[in-house]
Parts: C-alpha cells; sequence; structure tokens
C-alpha cells in the first residue's frame, strides 16, 4: 500500500504543472494585448506620420524645435525656423509632432461635430413639424 503514496503524489505534481501552465497562457496573451500590442500601433502611426511630412508642414521635433519644412529627402529633411529662417537639417526620425496634421484632423473632427449637431437639429425641427400638422388635423 505505501507504492500508491508516491504515484498519486506524482499524479497531483502533474496536474499542478498543467494548472500553471493554463494559468500562464492568458497571463501572456494579456501582456500582449496590453503592453505589446499597443506599443506597436503606436510606432507603426508614427512612422507614417514620418513618411507623410511634406514641404510647407509645420513641425516640431523631439527636441523641442518648431519649424517649417522646405526640403524633404530620403531620410532627411531641412526645416526653417524663427524669424531670421535659420535652416536646420536632420533626420525623419526626430519629428516628434506634424503639427500641420494635426491642425488638419481638429478642422475634420470639428467639421464632423457641426454636421452632426446640425443633423440633430433638423431632425428635431422636422419632428416639431409633424407633430404641428398632426395636432391641427385632429382639431379640425
Amino acid at each position: 500500500m505505501t507504492w500508491f503514496i508516491p504515484l498519486a503524489e506524482a499524479a497531483t505534481e502533474r496536474k499542478g504543472n498543467y494548472n500553471m501552465l493554463l494559468m500562464l497562457i492568458p497571463m501572456i496573451a494579456l501582456m500582449y494585448f496590453t503592453m505589446i500590442r499597443p506599443q506597436k500601433k503606436r510606432q507603426k502611426e508614427e512612422q507614417e506620420m514620418r513618411g507623410n511630412v511634406q514641404i510647407g508642414d509645420e513641425i516640431t521635433t523631439i527636441g523641442g524645435i518648431m519649424g517649417r519644412v522646405i526640403t524633404v529627402k530620403e531620410d532627411s529633411i531641412i526645416i526653417e525656423t524663427g524669424a531670421d529662417r535659420t535652416k536646420i537639417r536632420m533626420t525623419r526620425t526626430a519629428i516628434g509632432v506634424n503639427n500641420t496634421a494635426q491642425e488638419k484632423l481638429a478642422e475634420e473632427r470639428e467639421a464632423a461635430q457641426r454636421a452632426a449637431q446640425e443633423a440633430k437639429e433638423a431632425k428635431m425641427a422636422e419632428a416639431g413639424s409633424k407633430r404641428k400638422k398632426s395636432k391641427k388635423n385632429s382639431e379640425e
């Protein structure tokens, strides 16, 4: 009867290993969806923003320098800063924010909000006119 004890302990130990593995898989998936995936998405957006920089765009570098793009090359850009028109050459990776694109995006959002508000007001006005017509018909 004593030979059953080691077998029972081995079975429980194997079960414990499987349970640990079953807990580890969701934890890895959770880490991926909360940490790794959002970081990759941000990197892709930044790379796309840097690739879409055009001549005339207002940018801010990661160092805080603000200027207007005057030349765009494959791996570098030249910006013009200040009233004395100082020119600075830098790599595309130094671009922190494309202010022109941010302004366009903000304008598009505002226009969409205004359009939604106007549509809502038009629906309310239409509903109000229908109520008035139905009251008029019921009075007659």
